[in-house]
């Protein structure tokens, strides 16, 4: 295999803030593994959570691992991801570029989409929410009707007029809510919110607590008005057996979890142990968006709005529209980068 690796500058339709920063530009790093006339594409996204982990900090990665990933057969992508783990697993956002590139690249040698070579059948699949940052209400009102007619609507939350936002938006959509504060609030905050949440049409709370509060979420599980599902608490395959009890659903993340692979694994475990699955984005173009949708016929929930949360994309692909993924007829992933960024 041939690996080349680049960074890309993501303009962002809006500055996207959540409850630990607010970013206009997303820097993300595209892996492209080329073998046999075929070309396979991944995506590393940063994230203002997790500074460790940078575009330029990925790339350096991988180019120091370049002579033994393009030594690799590429027979299968599960088994290439463990082989390079003791390479890379100190970087799972590198990974994770790898390891759809990687799909990518397998489907297409194999003129198959990823999921069907995985032996899934897509039937409609869950539907994405549209993802609002935070921001002044009347901005985050806007940011809601500029994408009207969506079937569902995710609210970053974790400041001083949370409910506030929550009932604002609801005065203008019957849409479907879900709420994420990203460890924003306290045990006591989220049971004092959670009762009129829940009759303001949020379906679900995503990772109200820091992710090391597993005694307070203990107590959310038995208690809170609405389901509540990890995020920064369950990273990896070996974080899922720890949230039964804790949680009533895990998010995984592709990019913190290192790529479809583990991702993949993790949603099947939690299948097993009765935990409501859900997979999520980072901005991101549709070149990580298309990874995750091969996941759907795993989901019960799904964010995958990141291509539509950036002002310019680079790929074809999967695409959402109002919560909706459409398949392209590309094998793989389905990706294909535009001519300007091929």
């Amino acid at each position: 295999m041939q690996l080349r690796l680049r960074l890309i500058d993501l303009p962002l339709r809006h500055a996207f803030t959540i409850s630990v920063g607010s970013i206009t530009v997303q820097q993300n790093l595209l892996v492209e593994l080329r073998d046999g006339g075929f070309t396979g594409y991944g995506e590393g996204a940063s994230g203002s959570a997790y500074q460790a982990f940078t575009a330029p900090g990925m790339r350096a990665d991988l180019e120091a691992a370049r002579a033994r990933i393009e030594a690799e057969p590429l027979d299968d992508p599960a088994t290439l991801w463990d082989r390079l783990l003791p390479v890379l697993g100190h970087n799972r956002f590198a990974m994770c570029a790898l390891d759809e590139a990687a799909h990518d690249l397998w489907g297409k040698q194999r003129g198959q989409p990823v999921w069907k070579l995985w032996g899934l059948t897509q039937r409609g699949g869950p539907l994405s929410n549209y993802t609002i940052g935070i921001d002044a209400i009347d901005t985050m009102v806007a940011k809601m009707r500029e994408f009207d007619g969506w079937p569902i609507y995710k609210i970053k939350l974790g400041t001083a007029n949370d409910l506030a936002i929550v009932r604002a938006l609801r005065q203008h959509t019957t849409a479907t809510f879900r709420v994420d504060a990203n460890c924003a609030w306290s045990v006591d905050q989220t049971l004092a919110f959670a009762p009129e949440l829940r009759s303001l049409g949020v379906e679900f709370i995503e990772q109200p607590l820091p992710a090391g509060e597993w005694t307070g979420m203990k107590r959310l599980f038995a208690e809170s008005a609405l389901p509540i599902m990890a995020d920064e608490s369950c990273l990896v395959p070996e974080d899922v057996d720890r949230c039964v009890g804790h949680f009533h659903g895990i998010n995984v993340k592709l990019t913190k979890a290192g790529g479809l692979t583990p991702a993949r694994r993790m949603v099947l475990r939690a299948r097993e142990l009765g935990l409501r699955t859900m997979v999520g984005c980072m901005c991101e173009s549709s070149v990580g968006i298309s990874a995750i949708a091969q996941l759907l016929p795993l989901l019960d929930y799904v964010d995958m709005d990141g291509a539509v949360l950036i002002a310019k994309d680079i790929a074809t692909g999967v695409r959402v529209e109002k919560g909706h993924a459409i398949f392209p007829t590309e094998n793989g992933n389905g990706v294909r980068l535009l001519p300007e960024f091929a």
